[in-house]
């Protein structure tokens, strides 16, 4: 039995048709039809020019090498049931990395849920990298990370995008600002402040640009700033004002150091998205945490991680 030629199928088909001693039995078992049954291990013996099975007065018996065969065929389907068993395990087990790609102004949420999705699942390791939408949209192309937040999905990717947030921009100014008191502030008023904005690219950018073309108002940026924090910063050293996520500026619009103004077209509500290049096989602890995005309140978890 040098150099035997035999499929995992003939190995399924003759284990039943050896441990039941009938094609019949065992077609019925396997869901196959009687013949289709005989052809496989008739095929078999033909294949490998030797006799496993024998007729005699009716009835099936195994010859020597067919005993032989049969216990080696039991003991392949015992480790292959076995490997089917470590393999479903290791997919049901959630931990390892979970690598996330977040846009900076998410930063100022994104660790209070994974804190919670931690709790849930202990032994993932988040790899998170905070970084711009323009260089998230590169790195994207390149497949460096399971999941991306990101406040706009690009159009010119093709990926899965799922809503799970909302974000409120609002404008915001140093304390004691002219318009602090204001009431429904008419949003043309802006453009006769210094405005700091977001490098071109930015998701917020592009949202606050697009407020004001709504409402026929080309704004020219006082100054461009690489980031929320440093937006936050200057508005609070008094350089001008912005718009800014609600979340990001929660501490300091508590203790004064900067105020919202209410002015009309504002908040500006828009989704935060978690998204995925299409086609891509996630690993199970990306898979929970996408389904733990889905599945709880965002809104009730903020509060009650006092970050709204």
């Amino acid at each position: 039995m040098h150099n035997l030629h035999i499929t995992a199928q003939q190995i399924r088909i003759f284990e039943a048709v050896a441990r039941n001693l009938s094609y019949t039995k065992a077609a019925e078992e396997l869901s196959l039809t009687q013949p289709a049954v005989s052809i496989q291990v008739k095929r078999l013996e033909e294949n490998n020019d030797v006799k496993f099975i024998e007729v005699v007065g009716k009835k099936l018996f195994l010859t020597r090498p067919g005993e032989h065969m049969f216990k080696t065929c039991k003991k392949i389907l015992a480790e292959l049931n076995d490997l089917n068993i470590s393999i479903k395990s290791e997919q049901a087990r959630i931990d390892g990395e979970l690598r996330i790609a977040v846009v900076t102004p998410a930063k100022y949420f994104m660790p209070y849920i994974l804190k919670a999705f931690l709790n849930r699942y202990p032994d993932v390791k988040p790899m998170i990298t905070v970084i711009n939408r323009r260089r998230i949209l590169d790195e994207i192309k390149h497949n460096q990370y399971d999941l991306s937040i990101m406040g706009r999905v690009p159009e010119d990717l093709n990926m899965q995008a799922f809503p799970f947030f909302q974000n409120e921009l609002v404008v915001v100014a140093p304390p004691k600002h002219s318009l602090s008191k204001e009431k429904k502030i008419p949003i043309t008023a802006l453009s006769n402040e210094r405005f700091l904005m977001r490098e071109k690219g930015s998701g917020i950018r592009d949202s606050v640009q697009e407020r004001f073309v709504e409402n026929g108002i080309n704004l020219e940026p006082y100054m461009e700033l690489g980031s929320t924090e440093s937006i936050k910063q200057a508005v609070m050293a008094g350089l001008g004002i912005s718009v800014l996520p609600k979340q990001a500026i929660r501490l300091e619009n508590r203790y004064r150091h900067i105020d919202v103004l209410d002015v009309e077209g504002f908040p500006i509500t828009r989704d935060w998205y978690v998204a995925k290049v299409a086609g891509k096989s996630l690993v199970p602890a990306a898979q929970a945490f996408l389904e733990f995005l889905n599945s709880v309140d965002i809104n009730k978890l903020l509060v009650m991680s006092d970050t709204r």
